[in-house]
């Protein structure tokens, strides 16, 4: 049993109290958060409390916990170069250092290249995934490579695929889907349309069915477009959220499932086309086992 002890921020008024654990513990992720607070193993000033515990700023949290519960704080390194690394980011951590604090994957791939070189530039970010979605994550080590992979994702040479476990079967089994995007940023959300409007952007989703088992299919996505929430907000759209989506999804069948808070979403393939600038990347397939 190891114990991480730590004291909450000016910023955690009326937090809870779970949230400030995944924040200072992204290894745990939202199944080791709650599996601690089942097992009645926090504390907060002393006194064992619920997860729903609103905090004060400058309160003592120990958190007891079962090793193998938390993930490593290391990198899970699918592919590396001299120009970029390819990490399989896991699900309850941000791609950067976000309002929540905690270790990013931007600190851990920053850590990672240290630790073979002191003098090593920290790794950029070519893109993004949403906190709790895992997968395949491409950072530049390199300025250079940087500028190149930014042309590719803005040119859309590339080919993403992400599996996903949704509620129902869709018909027809196989489609590519058109609608209209918009984005409240205010909210921190978007919304689907199936018409055009100001400020919207149209955006284009494929889905395959690879299999149906009781309420749920599973489904290999393209990312035609490139859109903030797109798959999770189209999805939903069409009548299928993906499971564990408390934000667009249906958080009824997510309690139903035990699945509150567990994205099932996965971006699992990855394949680039540099035009010769990376041609190590170039057309290779890069994939990973899908966690769930």
């Amino acid at each position: 049993m190891a114990v991480l002890t730590f004291t909450t921020r000016p910023g955690d008024d009326q937090r809870r109290l779970d949230e400030c654990i995944l924040r200072e513990m992204p290894e745990l992720g939202t199944i080791g958060v709650r599996t601690v607070f089942q097992h009645r193993d926090v504390k907060l000033d002393g006194v064992r409390v619920r997860n729903n515990t609103r905090v004060r700023p400058g309160q003592r949290v120990d958190v007891y916990y079962m090793e193998d519960l938390a993930r490593n704080r290391t990198l899970d390194i699918v592919y590396e170069d001299g120009d970029v690394l390819l990490v399989n980011k896991q699900a309850g951590i941000s791609v950067e250092t976000d309002d929540g604090g905690g270790v990013s994957l931007t600190d851990l791939a920053f850590q990672y290249v240290r630790g073979k070189d002191p003098s090593a530039p920290s790794p950029i970010p070519c893109h993004r995934l949403d906190h709790q979605t895992c997968g395949l994550l491409l950072m530049a080590r390199t300025p250079a490579a940087a500028e190149v992979l930014r042309q590719v994702f803005l040119s859309r040479s590339l080919d993403k695929r992400y599996t996903c476990l949704v509620r129902g079967v869709p018909k027809p089994p196989r489609a590519e889907c058109a609608a209209y995007l918009i984005k409240h940023a205010e909210e921190a959300r978007v919304e689907i349309l199936d018409h055009p409007c100001p400020g919207a952007v149209q955006i284009l989703t494929g889905y395959e069915t690879l299999e149906t088992e009781g309420p749920l299919s599973r489904l290999r996505v393209h990312l035609i477009t490139g859109r903030t929430h797109q798959i999770r907000a189209h999805l939903s759209a069409l009548g299928h959220p993906i499971l564990g989506d408390d934000v667009y999804g249906d958080r009824s069948f997510n309690r139903i499932m035990k699945s509150q808070g567990r994205l099932k979403l996965c971006a699992s393939e990855l394949t680039l086309d540099t035009g010769g600038a990376l041609p190590r990347l170039d057309h290779h397939p890069f994939t990973i086992p899908v966690p769930f």
